[in-house]
């Protein structure tokens, strides 16, 4: 599934959350976005816990790639899981960053644009 970011601001209406994806995973699509102003927010609502991986990028762009995925296990939860993406390690060389889900998992996911101050 494809996942759009959404700027953050203060005036207007919330974002609308995806889905999550268990079958296809979600792409972050490329853009002139710094990876590191992305937030991803992933909220569980499976019974029990569930992984939620970052995959590691191509090196190049990503000369930490060899850090590897990042793995997050997700509870249960109406809060969310706040990800902040290193372009360093996740950028794939298509200016993607790919998100594998686990089997089984319920929930949705929202990409946040935050720019610095």
């Amino acid at each position: 599934s494809q996942s759009q970011a959404t700027k953050v601001s203060t005036a207007g209406a919330a974002p609308t959350a995806t889905a999550v994806d268990p079958t296809n995973g979600h792409v972050i699509a490329a853009s002139a976005t710094p990876t590191e102003e992305l937030l991803i927010v992933v909220n569980n609502t499976f019974a029990g816990t569930k992984v939620v991986t970052i995959k590691a990028g191509d090196s190049p762009p990503a000369s930490a790639a060899g850090q590897g995925d990042l793995a997050i296990t997700c509870a249960t939860s109406t809060d969310g899981i706040p990800i902040r993406v290193e372009s360093a390690r996740f950028l794939q060389s298509d200016g993607t960053i790919n998100l594998d889900i686990a089997a089984s998992m319920t929930g949705t996911i929202v990409v946040y644009k935050v720019s610095p101050l």
